[in-house]
This record gives C-alpha cells, sequence and structure tokens, in this order.
C-alpha cells in the first residue's frame, strides 16, 4: 500500500483498518492513502495554525462537529481511532467514489464531486478568488485567481502522484 512505510504508530492496525474501510466503501486504500500523505503526511494529530484543520484528512472543526466529534477529541485519538471518523467523513459518498480525483475532491472541496472538468471551486458563500489565494499551488494550472476541476486534477496528477 502507498506510503505504508511512512506510518509510525499502530502499524499493522491501522493499514488493516484502512484496507477494511475502503473496501466498505468500495474504493481503492491506495488513493486513500496517497490524500492523507498528501494532507497530513498521515500524522493524525497535524493541525493547520491556520484554519485549524486537523488529522488524517485535515478535517475543518465544523466538519468535526457535524460528525458528532471535535478538532480536539479527533487530535487526542490514536491513528487507528481517527480512521473511524474518516469512515464516517466518506460514508455519505459511498458508490460516487471513483478514482483519486473523487477521493481528494470530498476531502478538499466536496461540491467539486461530479461536477465537469470547467466547475469552478466556489460557493454562495465562498469566491472562486478567496479558494484560489488559499491554494496557490493549486492555482497555478494557470494562475488566474480560480481553480476548476480540470486544474485540480492536473495538480494532482502533476504534484501528487509524481511523489508516489
Amino acid at each position: 500500500m502507498l506510503y505504508e512505510n511512512k506510518i509510525t504508530h499502530n502499524k499493522s492496525a491501522f493499514l488493516a483498518k484502512v484496507r477494511r474501510i475502503c473496501s466498505l466503501l468500495h474504493m481503492n486504500p491506495d488513493d486513500l492513502m496517497l490524500v492523507m500523505w498528501a494532507e497530513s503526511r498521515l500524522n493524525h494529530r497535524n493541525v493547520n495554525p491556520i484554519s485549524r484543520a486537523t488529522g488524517l484528512i485535515q478535517f475543518m472543526p465544523a466538519t468535526a462537529i457535524a460528525l458528532g466529534t471535535t478538532v480536539t477529541k479527533l487530535r487526542n485519538m490514536t491513528n487507528v481511532e481517527q480512521l473511524t471518523w474518516v469512515y464516517k467523513y466518506f460514508l455519505p459518498y459511498k458508490g460516487k467514489i471513483h478514482n483519486v480525483y473523487d477521493v481528494y475532491k470530498i476531502v478538499f472541496f466536496p461540491a467539486s464531486l461530479g461536477k465537469p472538468k470547467d466547475w469552478v471551486f466556489q460557493t454562495s458563500r465562498l469566491s472562486a478568488k478567496t479558494v484560489a489565494n488559499a491554494n496557490p499551488i493549486i492555482d497555478k494550472f494557470p494562475k488566474d485567481g480560480k481553480i476548476t476541476v480540470g486544474e485540480f486534477e492536473t495538480y494532482v496528477d502533476q504534484y501528487l502522484k509524481k511523489k508516489v
């Protein structure tokens, strides 16, 4: 499995649980491992100092609350325990996850799942420019103040997949 050599705590239990939840969700364990590596370097205690996003998939505080927990509780869990919350996060998308792009879209910007390549990452409360400014590494294909699904997939191909 991708990045299994990077797991420093509860390695066999962690890998077994990744395989189990991916089987239940009908998703590729390598895809989930790639996204968790990109988001947290597989460090379940990782916290973004600006957004307070926490854990393996960088749960936002509001997302953690919606799932029935908090980022503080997530941070204090073991990596294996936190995978239960990763599963709960992905469960509503079961049957809609077809590739690594879908896995990462669900984590990065769930509204983008299933959208065409020219769809711009934005919502009625979040402008395209705000999303692009917060993610300059993605808004460079080309750098135009917006991120499309196609640009996001290019980022995954050129930046994430090449590091495997």
